[in-house]
């Protein structure tokens, strides 16, 4: 239970509204109970006795009573209502930002469906059993027991007959909570490959049309889908046969209760309005009992949601500040990779750098080349720390970046892939990304030179035109000039470009190639590029081969040196009988 009391534990700010509610609640349940008690008055006082002054004042009292109930019930209700929203929501912000604290490895070993499902689905399970369910519980529990203070107040020897069938009830609830529990648990599971499924679908529209697998996806689906429907059914298999047992059990308790009381009526030792008030307190006691029993499935079902949930929320993540971690102010002087072997956290054994030992000095357009699976991207994600090294360190100015505050490191640096990122936002917001103070007149500056002003005066709406998700109402190179018109704007004094123009055709390429140009005056740049034309200017270059570095120098002492790069080089320039260019070989 430990996970739910922490689920409850977000009540905590909300405690002045919940504490009326449940005083509330107690108003309610004592309602229940006097409905019950006035059934032995009604009964006795008006159609046997017929005394006509009750006959005023207990329809008046039923008036009165259902008033309060109606104000309790509302009270509650809302005010339950707006903590249990308020909880819902403080938990799903919660679980966010502590999976945007996550570092890139954890993103690597959990698909994006599963992440949604847990902020979505878990955390909408979890709704249906905060503070809401504990209302109810307390309502149901204190109804029950006002209506048992009748059935003793009435009749103690039938009250004790009547609660024969308790235990039987309490032991089947317990074990049909336990099974919604584990079903609930395999259900969220399934329901994070739906997910996952889902976005992998409709991230991949383009190649699913292509291949024409539009009725293979469906079918994938389906079958995801009747998983979900088979666990779904069992859940309310186990749920919705409790109900019918209780009362089958309650009903073998009432048919010996009519024998017993009838027999005490017909003896003079309980009076009619007695026996009724008696039956009216047991038969109103069956709601209670089925509402508590839903109220415990559903208890259940937020505890498999809930350890799903807090699994994340108490991950500790691999990369974060030092506790004595330092501010940097600025980079003054040089990068240094200090002999440094590197291997992703779900493959240890597999070493993607091994033993790099180099210095950057700032200014210097420093190039990384290899053959895909080299560990070119690796190498420069361990600038911003995406990644720690396993052995060795980076240095920033002669301090260990594990030594930095993270946003103070990451304030340094600019990123241009190959893969643009861009948010279901306006263009404008997307370049303020890099710099969200900054004045509207900076933004259009920087578009100035990232060559991108122009083709967004001419977008419906200019600057303020939504560019879809993942920026998919433009071009390649639109999204790429737009890349680079935000790192423009954070103006950043080290810049890596990851195989920033791979991706774009001639043309295009050309005009981002001179954007970056601009963007790259002045600054530290680590360039990763198939294309080696693009790395021809670089101060230095330096090979990769399975992680490790096989070549350094410029672009004619590597050409001289007849290695690996001037093989690369030979493959991606060589020209076939026609004279035209092969293929590019990626690199």
């Amino acid at each position: 239970m430990r996970y739910y009391l922490r689920i409850l534990s977000y009540a905590r700010p909300y405690w002045f509204r919940i504490t009326i509610a449940l005083i509330m609640t107690q108003v309610v349940a004592a309602t229940e109970g006097a409905m019950a008690w006035l059934v032995k008055p009604l009964m006795d006082k008006i159609f046997i006795e017929k005394n006509a002054q009750m006959l005023k004042l207990i329809p008046l009292a039923i008036i009165a009573l259902y008033a309060v109930k109606g104000v309790g019930r509302y009270l509650q209700s809302y005010l339950m209502r707006y903590s249990n929203l308020r909880m819902v929501m403080d938990l799903r912000v919660d679980l966010f930002r502590k999976i945007q604290q996550m570092s890139l490895a954890f993103y690597k070993s959990k698909p994006t469906g599963e992440l949604i499902s847990r902020v979505t689905s878990d955390v909408g399970a979890v709704r249906n059993a905060n503070v809401d369910v504990i209302k109810n519980l307390i309502r149901q529990v204190l109804t029950l027991i006002a209506l048992l203070v009748v059935l003793f107040k009435r009749d103690w020897q039938l009250a004790i007959l009547a609660c024969a069938t308790v235990p039987f009830s309490g032991v089947l609830i317990e074990r049909v909570g336990r099974k919604v529990k584990r079903i609930t648990k395999r259900s969220q599971e399934r329901q994070a490959d739906l997910s996952a499924l889902m976005v992998e679908s409709f991230s991949g529209a383009r190649i699913v049309k292509a291949f024409n697998m539009e009725e293979q996806e469906t079918k994938r689906f389906r079958k995801q889908l009747r998983r979900l429907y088979s666990l779904s059914m069992s859940k309310v298999k186990a749920a919705e046969l409790v109900s019918p047992l209780i009362e089958w059990l309650g009903s073998i308790g009432v048919a010996a209760i009519i024998y017993i009381g009838g027999m005490r009526v017909i003896s003079g030792r309980l009076t009619p309005g007695g026996f009724f008030s008696f039956m009216a307190a047991l038969m109103m006691m069956y709601g209670p009992i089925r509402r508590l029993t839903k109220a415990n499935n559903a208890i259940q079902s937020a505890i498999a949601a809930a350890e799903r949930i807090f699994e994340v929320l108490d991950m500790d993540p691999d990369i974060k500040d030092a506790p004595d971690a330092i501010e940097v102010r600025g980079f003054t002087d040089a990068i240094r990779f200090d002999h440094v072997w590197f291997a992703y956290p779900d493959d240890p054994d597999h070493w993607v750098l091994r033993d790099i030992h180099i210095e950057i000095p700032k200014g210097e357009v420093f190039a990384i080349v290899g053959e895909s699976g080299a560990g070119k991207s690796t190498l420069v994600d361990l600038i911003p720390r995406f990644y720690d090294p396993v052995r060795g360190g980076v240095y920033l100015d002669g301090v260990d970046i594990r030594r930095l505050k993270i946003a103070s490191l990451r304030a340094l640096i600019g990123i241009v892939t190959q893969e643009v990122i861009l948010f279901n936002d306006t263009v404008a917001n997307n370049i303020l990304y890099g710099r969200p103070g900054a004045t509207f007149e900076e933004v259009v500056e920087a578009a100035k030179v990232a060559y991108a002003h122009e083709f967004i005066e001419a977008l419906p709406n200019g600057y303020e035109t939504v560019v879809g998700e993942r920026g998919t109402r433009l071009s390649g190179g639109e999204k790429q000039r737009i890349a680079i018109a935000r790192a423009m704007l954070k103006d950043p004094p080290i810049l890596i470009l990851d195989e920033a123009t791979s991706a774009l055709d001639s043309q295009s390429e050309r005009i981002v190639q001179e954007a970056m140009d601009r963007l790259m005056v002045g600054r530290t740049v680590f360039v990763i590029a198939h294309r080696l034309s693009t790395v021809q200017r670089a101060h230095r270059i330096v090979v990769l081969d399975k992680g490790t570095i096989v070549e350094m120098g410029s672009h004619q002492e590597l050409l001289d040196q007849e290695g690996l790069y001037s093989h690369l080089y030979r493959l991606q320039f060589s020209r076939d009988h026609e004279g035209k260019p092969l293929s590019a070989v990626n690199f």
